[in-house]
């Protein structure tokens, strides 16, 4: 008797919520903020992993970077497979096997493991993202859509703003692993909300797969994301990293070729016809870019230039993750009132200047020069994400809202691996062609100083090296001289940001004023 009135409550909730948009908004919502967590918990995390396992600053890219890698490759078809077999079905998939994969994550014994399950990650949150974005499209009118999307926004926000304080209690507290752990319970909720108040969605004129646009776009992918990780190890002009750019040309011209010659298409080129659509994309990457880049590298600035522990490295990020809880309702607003143009291209300029700001950054620095850039660029970045991601499955026709939001899915994580290992070259480099000097000029014995520059991938890390039973002063000036080539490099890569934000605006412009044309149909759906 207990047991039907708990199955008829259940029922009741289903018939009353399954297909709500507002219902479905708050399922969705789980897999955006466990996603989001993951984003910057690792980052708190790093210097422990490291530590713990023995990783280089290689190895710790690849445990952003190989996650990325899969993300970006899978991200596409993982929007093309909800379009195809259920966007429900594919999301619950990615949520559950995410948090097997973060488990797997925590019981890791060696760096490797952790790079390999951080793949697994990556490939069921590609199953996760671009499926929010299309269930948001198929469930809410385009009129309400932007508001929707503010929210998907400001969720992605609150996790990200509270990634690194939770993270930084954590692995202070418990332990790295248990930052991982975090994702079982989260991942739990999310499951039976949305097994409760998710009504599926799919496309009704289901084709054969488009396996030669699978293939070709993941193996183009593939070998950009490979190639921009490897030149930190090759360099830019090494004929493998060329190899691995000129394949990706060559398996991009296929894809496209491929595209225009089948009868269901992977990703339909159509959807770039819309200038919006390709100018937002386009500035998402650049966006990212930026994001991405500073988070990586400022987290191992607090940690081990200035010696902070992961929780007060984590309030210290707050100012830059929160605002993300502020600026992504408000461009959503901005977006309503003037169109993606505005927001997208002030967002940039606001990266633009937070960067510029943070290259005043010193090993002595107060922490007011970190927290005013940290606000401007969490503006900046909220502005042009709720921004662009209504303009990319706005202006997308509702057949494709999974195909469009595997696109600003991918784009976002491509940015991010720009971000990471572009900047992390220019350091490194930077580091290597300035370290001797610095070091002498700390006080290092002209005779000892070379001989450091073995050490260079470890310095690049904020960190120096120690060298048993030397004099505590010689020490000293070791980490000194290392913490001011690591700035050295830092504020050459920041530079480097500020012209990716500037081009940035430059695509905000060109995106346009209009918002996408307000309809009352959600599409049809399926159960």
């Amino acid at each position: 008797m207990g047991s039907s009135k708990v199955q008829g409550n259940q029922n009741s909730l289903r018939g009353r919520s399954q297909g709500s948009p507002w219902w479905s908004l708050v399922a969705v919502a789980f897999g955006v903020i466990m996603v989001g967590l993951d984003a910057t918990v690792v980052s708190i995390a790093n210097p422990f992993i490291a530590r713990d396992l023995h990783a280089s600053l290689s190895d710790l890219q690849w445990v952003t970077n190989g996650y990325l890698l899969v993300t970006a490759v899978l991200l596409i078809p993982a929007g093309k497979l909800g379009d195809r077999l259920g966007r429900r079905r594919i999301y619950l998939i990615g949520m559950v096997g995410f948090a097997l994969s973060s488990a797997g994550v925590g019981l890791s014994g060696s760096i490797g493991l952790v790079i390999m399950f951080r793949a697994f990650q990556g490939a069921f949150g590609a199953l996760i993202m671009p499926n929010t974005l299309a269930i948001l499209r198929k469930t809410f009118p385009l009129q309400k859509l932007n508001t929707a999307i503010g929210i998907w926004g400001a969720a992605s926000a609150v996790a990200i703003a509270g990634g690194p304080i939770v993270g930084g209690l954590l692995v202070q507290d418990v332990s790295w692993q248990s930052v991982f752990y975090l994702n079982i319970p989260v991942s739990i909720v999310g499951v039976l909300i949305s097994a409760l108040v998710l009504r599926e969605s799919r496309e009704r004129d289901v084709e054969s797969p488009d396996y030669p646009g699978i293939v070709t776009l993941a193996a183009s992918l593939f070998l950009l994301v490979f190639g921009l990780i490897k030149t930190q190890t090759w360099g830019w002009t090494d004929p493998k990293t060329l190899a691995c750019f000129g394949g990706a040309i060559i398996a991009a011209a296929l894809f496209v070729f491929v595209e225009g010659r089948v009868s269901s298409p992977l990703v339909p080129l159509r959807i770039f016809a819309s200038k919006a659509l390709s100018m937002s994309t386009l500035s998402v990457i650049l966006n990212f870019f930026a994001f991405y880049g500073v988070i990586f590298f400022v987290s191992l600035y607090l940690q081990e230039v200035h010696g902070y522990t992961p929780i007060q490295a984590g309030v210290r990020l707050l100012p830059l993750t929160a605002m993300f809880v502020v600026s992504a309702p408000l461009g959503a607003l901005l977006n309503q009132r003037f169109g993606p143009r505005l927001p997208v291209a002030l967002g940039m300029i606001f990266s633009a200047i937070g960067l510029w700001i943070l290259t005043s950054l010193e090993v002595t620095s107060g922490y007011l020069l970190l927290a005013v850039p940290f606000v401007i660029l969490g503006l900046g970045v909220g502005f042009v994400l709720t921004a662009t991601s209504d303009a990319i499955v706005g202006n997308a026709p509702s057949q494709d809202a999974g195909v469009a939001g595997g696109v600003q899915s991918t784009a976002l994580q491509i940015g991010g691996v720009l971000g990471t290992s572009v900047l992390g070259s220019v350091l490194l480099g930077r580091v290597g062609s300035t370290l001797v000097t610095k070091l002498t000029a700390a006080g290092v014995p002209s005779a000892l100083a070379p001989k450091l520059l073995a050490a260079k991938p470890l310095i690049a890390e904020g960190a120096s090296p120690r060298i048993a039973h030397l004099p505590a002063l010689l020490q000293r000036a070791i980490t000194n001289g290392s913490h001011a080539a690591f700035l050295s490099g830092l504020h050459v890569a920041m530079v480097v940001g500020i012209g990716v934000s500037l081009i940035g605006a430059i695509t905000g412009f060109a995106i346009g004023a209009k918002r996408p044309s307000e309809q009352s149909e959600v599409g049809s759906l399926t159960d």
